[in-house]
């Protein structure tokens, strides 16, 4: 096979079998653990942006203050994004507004926004892996797919929770792994220029991140208030940073 021909395999059969498994245990889940399943999305989330995508953010960013000023321009970003969200449902007395419950697949479009920069930017990197050694690429195109898995599973549980159906809940998924073969091509053939751009993909997709689990996720976790639903919430979340804090040390071995 041609190094081309390997990136494009390793996108499209990596995106997708990330999704596959990640679907496997979210899709199966019983409705009556999705409260629970929130908080371990937030986990994932946040274990993905701290412990994943930031500390390779700044590992490729030529200046610091940059970066952050790009995440804090993304969280701006997706709070307009939010709040242009809000205004379209707005009739009159009829809103959001007063009805807190009702999420209007708010968080499940900017996951899907975050998820998407995020793909991109693993296939970039997989073509760099591909383009310096066939060995290197298959090895690295395995840690993605790996350390996707736990992400996917909380993407899943927040597109359900924002009141997508189980298919479209797939189809979005599957569909933003594409970008994973954008990336791929246009690394192959721009290498440097597409590189020169990576830090800034990776830090809208942690300001994506970032805004959804504390902006819209967490705040709904307040409303159980009882100790012991307390305790559950915390253990989950911390569950769901550690499975990503597990997966990069396998694979860091």
């Amino acid at each position: 096979m041609t190094v081309l021909l390997w990136i494009v395999a390793s996108s499209v059969l990596g995106g997708a079998l990330s999704v596959s498994c990640a679907a496997l245990f979210a899709l199966s889940a019983r409705a009556n653990w999705l409260n629970a399943l929130v908080s371990y999305a937030i986990g994932a989330l946040l274990g993905a942006v701290f412990l994943d995508i930031l500390p390779e953010a700044i590992h490729l960013a030529k200046d610091g203050a940059l970066l952050s000023g790009t995440i804090l321009a993304g969280i701006l970003a997706f709070f307009i994004l939010e709040k242009l969200l809000l205004w379209r449902h707005c009739h009159h007395d009829h809103c959001e507004a007063h009805e807190p419950d009702r999420h209007y697949g708010r968080s499940g479009l900017m996951i899907l926004v975050g998820g998407t920069f995020h793909n991109f930017v693993d296939g970039v990197i997989i073509a760099a892996a591909f383009l310096t050694d066939v060995h290197l690429g298959l090895v690295t195109a395995l840690a993605i797919i790996a350390h996707e898995i736990p992400q996917e599973v909380g993407d899943f549980m927040i597109l359900l929770h924002s009141g997508y159906s189980r298919a479209q809940a797939l189809a979005l998924n599957l569909l933003s792994t594409l970008a994973t073969l954008v990336g791929g091509m246009l690394a192959y053939y721009a290498l440097q220029s597409v590189q020169n751009i990576v830090p800034t993909l990776l830090a809208l997709a942690a300001a994506s991140l970032i805004y959804v689990a504390v902006a819209d996720l967490i705040p709904g976790l307040h409303k159980r208030t009882a100790l012991r639903d307390t305790l559950e919430q915390v253990l989950l979340i911390s569950a769901g940073v550690s499975s990503i804090y597990l997966v990069n040390l396998l694979i860091a071995e």
